[in-house]
């Protein structure tokens, strides 16, 4: 889990300082055009409508460009053939990866992400020799120093598994199925989410020396380049 969440913090922060290169916003529309497409435009009744709303709002993407993915996803524009794929791949020092990305076009996008492992000593994975060794997980962030003991009681009965605190700042973990009732009591609360996904957790992250550490992360960072790359994941301990 650790080696995730400090990826998380990284491509948080990275995502900020770039919020204003078109590429990120491109990545965000995609995301809510193709959660559109699969589950309709009612972000209540569409877990990952809202989460991409609120991934495009946390990099200051405009309301205008969110609706207009809106309507991409309805069929009013361009854009109808995205499609969300995922690819297994493992690199240097065994480390694994898995890819999720948006693509109007599989061949090639697997071509180019082929080319930035092979560049990195990686290469690909067959479909479901990775993804065992994740659990997927709902994780809020929360601007918060501590929680009343009445709050985080109520978390707990809505589906909190663990609750995290750091800096200031708290984390909130649950099932992906307990996301949608935990959010919407974050809004009730009115209390400052700066984060909300449904991520993957290495279940036992590899441990790496300060060298390899430092060329996995440059394989995350061409990884995340890639306009295609919407999330990396890997159970690198860092």
């Amino acid at each position: 889990m650790s080696g995730h969440s400090k990826w998380a913090q990284i491509k948080h922060k990275k995502a900020i300082t770039d919020a204003k290169k078109s590429k990120v916003f491109t990545k965000a529309s995609s995301l809510i055009t193709v959660a559109v497409r699969e589950k309709g435009e009612d972000p209540e009744l569409n877990p990952k409508l809202k989460l991409a709303i609120e991934k495009a709002r946390a990099i200051n993407m405009p309301q205008d460009n969110i609706k207009r993915a809106i309507e991409r996803g309805k069929g009013l524009g361009a854009g109808a053939a995205l499609e969300r794929l995922r690819y297994e791949a493992y690199g240097p020092h065994s480390v694994a990866f898995v890819i999720d990305a948006i693509s109007d076009n599989k061949n090639r996008t697997l071509a180019e992400i082929k080319h930035i492992l092979s560049q990195h000593n990686g290469k690909m994975a067959q479909m479901g020799a990775v993804t065992w060794m994740f659990e997927e997980k709902a994780e809020l962030e929360l601007a918060l120093p501590s929680l009343s003991e009445q709050q985080e009681l109520e978390f707990i009965e809505l589906g909190a598994e663990d609750i995290q605190y750091h800096n200031s700042e708290i984390l909130i973990s649950s099932s992906p199925s307990s996301f949608n009732v935990l959010t919407e009591k974050l809004e009730a609360l009115h209390l400052p989410c700066t984060r909300a996904e449904i991520v993957l957790i290495p279940k036992e992250p590899i441990a790496l020396n300060e060298s390899q550490k430092e060329e996995i992360l440059t394989l995350l960072d061409a990884l995340d380049e890639q306009n295609e790359v919407d999330e990396v994941y890997t159970n690198a301990e860092f």
